[in-house]
């Protein structure tokens, strides 16, 4: 007999008590699709007011992954169930669209199973154990956890056998200041600045920029699809330009791998941003990192550290990268990397200074655990700042996450991926022209991009999944895979 089987699953130790799963976006109700094929009693709390609200943010643009890699496997199993019509598996759908096609649908199916539970406008502000705070080392796995929820009708405890952090980290963008922090002035001038990429499909949100000079603040694939959509409304509207600001000191692998792209639309989108830089409105300005904003009579000068200025901007578009937010567990033991903040068995793996979308290891339940037992990040806030984040690698740490839970450890430690080797990373974590070790997720300098198999065989295909997300990476968003 193998320690793993020694073990009390939580959901024995804890009987009687729910699954918590926070967040209902697509690794929410992944991890509760997976608890309820399991018999698992699950609550799903929703801070926004539908499933999918973070992704609905970001609903106009399109996805760099086709349906086939956006839908997980057992969730797709309980809608078919229900009469649920697949979407065409080689389409890219927006975000609206993956919402409205595939996680309200789920959601909604979730609801009718008599174990689970789906709240919405429901925020978690606090996780512990049951009567004990941090400072309570002895015995802690003993008791189960509280979970703290702020509700329309007041204040809820849901006491849980076990945690799942599937939040994400879309409500916390990074700044426009380039050292991590607010610049000076940022908040003061709020009202001029977006954070994210704005819809220029809507006739009122292009009207704020119609004819207006525009500070763009990223470097990822948000930064591109902005390019490209300020460089389409400039064409009806004369007078739109865009001041690009990068923080590194050149543009060489700010539009990915191109025609080598192992994601075809990812490259699609770095050819046009890089047409739109080359022949629109737009003037680059490199080694610019923000430190202050003032405004003078109703335009904006923003200055870098070094002291450069670009004056008369009227609006500001900030795709710097969105950061995980870890406040509301405060009274739980957590193991997070000092740089990346994510779990720090898995942070080695992701770090985008070494590691593409298709080079992170295959992990699971292994690399998520905390010395708070039975809580495990998952999905976007599981790689903490770190933009390589894929889709089918979110549904493959809730499977093995749900199977810990439940006490079935083989399948637990079971982790299979195929991935596209898309070359390392080279823009996150490097200062200025430090040298790479090859280009932002196109191929290396040395070799041609090729299919990765990582782990046992796989029964069904699976390929990389990234959503679109704002990073410098983003989530949503600069980082290479972003």
């Amino acid at each position: 007999m193998t320690i793993a089987d020694e073990r009390i699953p939580a959901v024995a130790r804890h009987a009687g008590h729910p699954l918590v799963v926070v967040g209902a976006g697509p690794a929410g109700l992944a991890a509760a699709a997976q608890a309820h094929a399991r018999g698992i009693p699950t609550v799903v709390l929703e801070s926004g007011p539908s499933a999918g609200s973070a992704v609905l943010e970001w609903g106009h643009v399109r996805l760099f992954s086709p349906w086939s890699e956006l839908i997980d496997p057992v969730a797709e199993k309980l809608l078919t169930e229900s009469g649920w019509t697949s979407p065409d598996p080689a389409s890219y759908p927006t975000g609206r669209d993956w919402v409205e096609r595939y996680l309200a649908p789920l959601a909604a199916q979730l609801v009718q199973q008599p174990e689970v539970e789906v709240n919405y406008a429901h925020r978690v502000v606090g996780v512990a154990r049951a009567g004990r705070d941090r400072l309570v080392a002895i015995g802690r796995d003993e008791v189960p956890f509280t979970v703290h929820v702020a509700t329309p009708d007041g204040r809820r405890t849901i006491t849980a056998c076990a945690v799942i952090d599937a939040s994400g980290t879309w409500g916390t963008p990074n700044p426009l200041g380039g050292d991590g922090y607010l610049a000076d002035g940022e908040a003061e001038n709020a009202d001029r600045i977006r954070y994210g990429i704005p819809d220029l499909t809507d006739p009122a949100v292009a009207a704020r920029y119609a004819g207006k000079h525009v500070a763009l603040a990223g470097r990822g694939a948000s930064a591109q699809n902005v390019l490209v959509a300020m460089t389409s409304l400039a064409s009806t509207q004369p007078g739109t330009r865009v001041t690009w600001l990068v923080r590194r000191g050149d543009t060489d692998k700010a539009f990915g791998g191109g025609d080598n792209d192992r994601l075809v639309a990812r490259g699609a989108l770095g050819k046009s941003a890089q047409h739109a830089v080359e022949d629109g409105p737009v003037t680059t300005v490199t080694g610019f990192r923000t430190s202050m904003v003032t405004s003078r009579e109703g335009r904006l000068t923003l200055t870098s550290i070094d002291g450069q200025q670009v004056t008369d901007v009227d609006e500001v578009v900030v795709v710097t990268g969105f950061r995980p937010d870890h406040s509301w567990l405060s009274e739980v033991h957590l193991d997070l990397d000092g740089e990346l903040s994510a779990p720090t068995g898995l942070a080695p793996e992701i770090h985008p200074a070494y590691h593409s979308c298709g080079s992170v290891s295959p992990h699971g339940a292994n690399l998520l655990r905390q010395p708070e037992g039975d809580l495990y990040l998952v999905g976007m806030k599981s790689y903490g700042r770190a933009p390589s984040f894929l889709t089918l690698t979110g549904y493959e740490q809730t499977r093995s996450v749900v199977a810990e839970i439940a006490g079935d450890y083989e399948s637990a430690d079971r982790v299979e991926l195929v991935l596209p080797d898309s070359g390392v990373c080279g823009g996150s974590g490097l200062f200025e022209d430090a040298p790479a070790a090859g280009g932002c997720c196109g191929p290396s300098v040395t070799a041609a991009p090729e299919l990765l198999t990582v782990g046992a065989p796989v029964a069904a295909a699976v390929g990389a999944a990234l959503p679109l997300v704002e990073d410098e990476r983003p989530t949503v968003q600069t980082g290479c895979c972003g």
